[in-house]
Formats: structure tokens, sequence, C-alpha cells
């Protein structure tokens, strides 16, 4: 999508930085960040300033999902907490976090893991897998993205919904994924995100609904589901399929 205002947001953030006249290990907060923009580009909406945040932080992993430049150029903040940042400095804050840098070992074992299983082994497993594989759940269902802010783990508030994506009419589907069983608890969860997304993200009239993934449904999350019609349920099977090679 293209930018509505002289720069890009990763750009404005820069303007916003210099307009704190931040000192270094000065802290400012993802809300003051959301009222500035508000007040100097309101046509910028409340997730994507969190996102960028999160792009331009130099110790979150999530701003490899956001497409965070490795020329350094996206290396301004460090966050503190889940709501606080200050200014990234560098030879005191650890090395910026990059599309080389080395996983964390949980992810390897998921992925050269010693035996199969009939589910995925970590959640970013099943989602990074349904992220590039939209159209299994439903034709023309597609990540959103919008100046290199993609839906995976999208900011909501201060939490993070695991895929938010765009429909074939152009509504939002909020995707929230369990690796092994759902439960009805997990209907609150999903309804707070999508609530959310309807009051701060979405534009007057745009349908935004909810989709759970898990291995398997439990009858309580049927049930509380019951009467939700914009609600969808699915559970995801694995299969591995293992050919000989002719030589």
């Amino acid at each position: 999508m293209a930018t509505l205002n002289a720069k890009p947001v990763r750009l404005l953030m820069h303007d916003m930085a210099a307009a704190f006249a931040l000192q270094p290990g000065e802290a400012f907060s993802r809300d003051r960040a959301i009222q500035w923009f508000a007040e100097h580009y309101p046509n910028i909406k409340e997730g994507t300033v969190a996102a960028h945040l999160i792009r331009l932080s130099t110790n979150v992993r999530t701003r490899l999902h956001y497409s965070a430049r490795d020329d350094g150029s996206d290396d301004l903040f460090f966050k503190l907490d889940a709501s606080h940042f200050r200014l990234y400095e560098q030879g005191r804050d650890p090395v910026p976090i990059t599309s080389g840098t080395p996983v964390p070992d949980e992810a390897e074992a998921s992925v050269a893991g010693p035996s199969l299983s009939e589910e995925f082994a970590f959640e970013h497993d099943l989602r990074d897998y349904l992220a590039r594989n939209l159209q299994a759940l439903e034709p023309g269902l597609r990540p959103y993205l919008d100046e290199g802010i993609t839906g995976v783990e999208f900011p909501v508030g201060g939490r993070f919904i695991d895929i938010l994506a765009v429909d074939s009419s152009g509504g939002y589907a909020v995707i929230e994924l369990k690796v092994s069983k759902g439960y009805d608890r997990v209907v609150g969860q999903l309804l707070r995100y999508v609530n959310w997304i309807k009051q701060h993200h979405a534009e007057p009239g745009q349908k935004v609904r909810g989709i759970i993934v898990a291995k398997s449904i439990s009858d309580d999350l049927q049930l509380a589901c019951n009467g939700l019609p914009d609600v969808s349920l699915y559970e995801y099977k694995l299969s591995v399929e293992v050919q000989r090679v002719s030589r």
C-alpha cells in the first residue's frame, strides 16, 4: 500500500524521535508515540504505529516479520518493556537482530527434532506455515501488508494477533492458533482482538471476523462459538510422504 504522507512511516519515526528530543537512556511510551502520530499524521493507524515501533527496535525478534532493514537504517529504538522504548545505543546495547541472527535453539529443535508428530511442535511453526499458506484456509485469504508491516504477530494494544489477514472481499480475518487442543477460553481472547481491530484499525463498515485453528477443537469451544456467525473453527492435520529416489 502506498503511503499517503510525504515520508513512509519508518522515516516518520525518526522525525518523531527528533521531536521528542530524546536523551540517551530517556524512555518514552507507546501511547506517547501513538498520540504524536494522531496529532501530526491522523491517517496513520494506531496498529501501524505500534508495529513500526517494533520494526525499529533492535532487540525484538518480531521486527523480522516487519521487513526491518539489515543496513542499520531501521536500528532506532531499544524496547524496555511491553510499552516503553528508548533510543538504541550502539556499543552499549546488544547487536541488533537482523535476518542473519541465528534462530533460538527451540526453533531449531522444532525443525530438526528426532521424531515425527501429528501436530506442530511450537505455535510459531504453525503460524509461519499458515502465513505462507492462507489459501489452505480460504481462497483469496492473504496476510495483511502495509509499508512492510505484515499481519504476522500484529500488535493490538500491547498484545499480538497470531495472524491478521485480509479476505477476498477486503475484510479482516483475525486468526488465533493453538498447536494442540483449542479450548473455550480462546474465544474471549479472539473476540478481544476482533473488537480492537474494529475500533482502532478497520475502516467504517469494514467487516472483521475471527478464525481459530487448532489440532483439535474441544466440544466446549464448539459450544462457545454457537451463535457467533463471525467466528470460524478449523482443525489442521499433518502428513509426511516419503518417496524413494531412483539412481
